[in-house]
């Protein structure tokens, strides 16, 4: 049943537009026209509130081939879901994912589920035709990522595309990383550093949430939050981790509500294709530390060093200069010829966490418009998901070299 949503305004121009001003134009100059797309979103919580902000946002700010009409929202409750539709500013609500399955003013299902539910919703979807994009970690496993990456190939072939939610890869930082390593500013990549520190969980009073159960989150620190170092380190090397050797622990194993049957921390050390090496640590006990991402490459020309906390800096050292006044530099990375930043503010100007999900639906939007695969893909998702699980598994056999099944030629045991 579709059920607008109270005191909702639809998307799109008011009706009564805004009065001209004494020195306007007698005849307005009419604006240009784009198509509609329709958005479902499932999930209002959390991610839900932040992918809200960017479909809102994301036709004020980039010139993109689409107006956004946040058609739908969806959950279980049918008064939580009506105060989040009033909220986040949809249009309508559902009760039941699947109603958005059938209606025909939806175009694409957003998925922003604890990842139990990613790959029912997310293949049923693309089979039903609609494009596809859905929080990571893609899947609970890697039998489910690989599912879901056959029905994005399957519906790829048709013209519906899907795109996995790695949002700090919309960081200019990270991605002007991206941009100098490609560039060869750092010449061969050697080591690479990542970690992702958080203490949400330092309480061992915290109560027991779905993020501490398996069955809920297949896994902890690890896919929370690993999966984002794994994909950034991945994206900006621009080469797949083939090996790991990982170990993970659960400090706290029981909490207010039950037993956490997910590991608190992970720390694993790998190799890229290419033969760089490189440690990971992603955990949730780190006391004082609230959303450290932190990132370091060291090539044989130079180096660069990012930190979340900090988002909008990076810093660069290049190999060769004068020692006397050689360093890291910092870039502040906020000039309009800077990844994303020519929508935003004048330079100097910071911007925040939640536009990085605004340029991650600027992205999936102009590669709907042109015809293209948008990026990362279920196959990106799927190869994350790999490096997870081989870390796991490492994890379990006394930390032994482990292969993620990507091929190189650089993998060494």
């Amino acid at each position: 049943m579709t059920v607008p949503a109270g005191g909702v305004t639809p998307a799109g121009p008011s009706a009564d537009p805004p009065a001209r001003s004494a020195a306007a134009p007698a005849a307005a100059q009419p604006l240009p026209s784009t198509r509609r797309l329709g958005v479902g979103m499932v999930g209002y919580a959390f991610m839900g509130a932040a992918h809200s902000q960017a479909w809102r946002s994301v036709n004020r700010f980039f010139d993109v081939p689409f107006t956004i009409d946040m058609a739908a929202v969806v959950g279980r409750t049918e008064r939580s879901v009506t105060a989040a539709a009033g909220k986040l500013g949809w249009r309508t609500y559902e009760t039941d994912w699947r109603a958005l399955l059938d209606r025909d003013d939806i175009d694409v299902v957003d998925v922003c589920t604890p990842g139990d539910s990613h790959a029912e919703i997310a293949i049923a979807a693309l089979d039903a035709g609609k494009h596809v994009i859905c929080e990571k970690p893609l899947a609970n496993s890697v039998a489910e990522a690989e599912a879901m990456t056959e029905a994005a190939t399957r519906a790829q072939a048709r013209g519906t595309v899907a795109m996995v939610g790695f949002n700090y890869r919309r960081v200019p930082a990270i991605a002007l990383a991206c941009e100098l390593t490609a560039a060869g500013m750092l010449g061969t990549v050697r080591h690479v550093r990542a970690q992702y520190l958080q203490d949400w969980i330092v309480d061992p009073d915290f109560p027991l949430t779905w993020r501490l159960q398996r069955e809920r989150a297949g896994s902890g620190a690890l896919g929370d939050i690993g999966a984002h170092i794994v994909d950034a380190a991945q994206f900006i090397v621009g080469e797949p981790l083939v090996g790991v050797s990982g170990l993970t622990e659960t400090f706290i194993r029981d909490r207010p509500g039950g037993t956490v049957t997910v590991d608190d921390c992970a720390l694993f050390l790998g190799r890229f294709g290419g033969g760089a090496v490189a440690t990971f640590e992603a955990t949730r006990l780190a006391t004082g530390r609230k959303n450290a991402l932190r990132l370091e490459i060291n090539g044989s020309g130079g180096s660069l060093a990012f930190d979340l906390e900090e988002m909008n800096e990076l810093r660069f050292y290049r190999h060769g200069e004068d020692p006397a006044t050689a360093g890291f530099r910092r870039i502040l990375v906020t000039e309009p010829s800077h990844p994303y930043m020519g929508a935003w503010w004048p330079p100097g100007h910071l911007i925040g966490y939640e536009h990085t999900f605004t340029n991650q639906a600027r992205d999936f939007l102009s590669a709907l418009g042109s015809g293209t695969a948008p990026s990362p893909s279920f196959a990106d998702g799927l190869q994350v998901q790999r490096v997870l699980a081989a870390v796991e598994a490492s994890a379990g056999n006394r930390s032994v070299w482990t292969s993620t099944g990507a091929p190189s030629g650089a993998e060494q045991t």
